[in-house]
């Protein structure tokens, strides 16, 4: 029987690409018809999280619902949320959902784990960084967690709405790259890319530098989840 993968997408409509196209390049297929049927909804109507989360904006929690439901119709085996930011409402949402919804930062984690990192640098949106959304599963997992000092995460939040969210060719990495720079000399053995804006980023602005992507985590779990072959890492 087919199985589904759903996303619930739109937080950034680029970050939701940048999800399907690992799915695609990560499953082991020589054929179209091998691929996993994906349903995707771009709900670029979603509250921004960080708002939420920092100053009591709307809540994105009914407009991700709306998604799932819909989704949900359709009859997804299982549901991807591709913003870090928004698993602070995990159990929210996934309470009120008939269908499996992953955990990205639970699963980035478990990776990092696996692979035996105990110091990264954890990059991301103010508003994952104050909702603690790394830092529980880091410190459970006994892993610590170098941050960006105040006007180091300025630049981080600029890449990520000035960069990546609004598109900007032009954009210029460079101040960013030496945050990177100073938290690997710091002793951070990865960076960890806790927002998937910078999933892109890393990839298209940022090379060279050692990343654990929760993107391509996610992409991987989900592949394993409805039981299609994986490409090899």
């Amino acid at each position: 029987m087919e199985k589904i993968i759903g996303i619930i997408g739109g937080m950034g409509p680029l970050a939701t690409c940048d999800l399907f196209e690992k799915i695609i390049t990560n499953t082991k297929a020589a054929r179209d018809q091998e691929h996993i049927r994906v349903l995707i909804d771009s709900n670029t109507r979603i509250p921004d999280r960080t708002e939420a989360v920092l100053r009591g904006g709307p809540s994105p929690v009914p407009e991700i619902l709306r998604s799932a439901r819909y989704l949900e119709e359709m009859g997804p085996d299982v549901l991807l949320l591709p913003c870090n930011t928004s698993h602070f409402y995990y159990e929210e949402i996934a309470g009120q959902l008939h269908t499996p919804l992953l955990h990205m930062p639970r699963l980035a984690v478990a990776e990092l784990k696996r692979r035996g990192f105990r110091r990264v640098g954890l990059l991301a949106t103010e508003g994952a960084l104050a909702a603690g959304v790394y830092a529980g599963p880091l410190r459970e997992a006994g892993i610590e967690a170098l941050v960006p000092g105040p006007e180091e995460q300025r630049l981080v939040t600029e890449l990520i709405y000035r960069g990546i969210k609004a598109n900007d060719p032009d954009y210029d990495p460079g101040p960013v790259r030496r945050v990177l720079e100073r938290l690997t000399e710091a002793g951070a053995e990865t960076l960890l890319a806790g927002c998937t804006e910078l999933s892109v980023a890393f990839e298209r602005l940022l090379p060279g530098f050692p990343t654990v992507d929760p993107q391509l985590i996610l992409a991987r779990a989900a592949i394993r989840f409805v039981d299609a072959p994986l490409v090899e890492e």
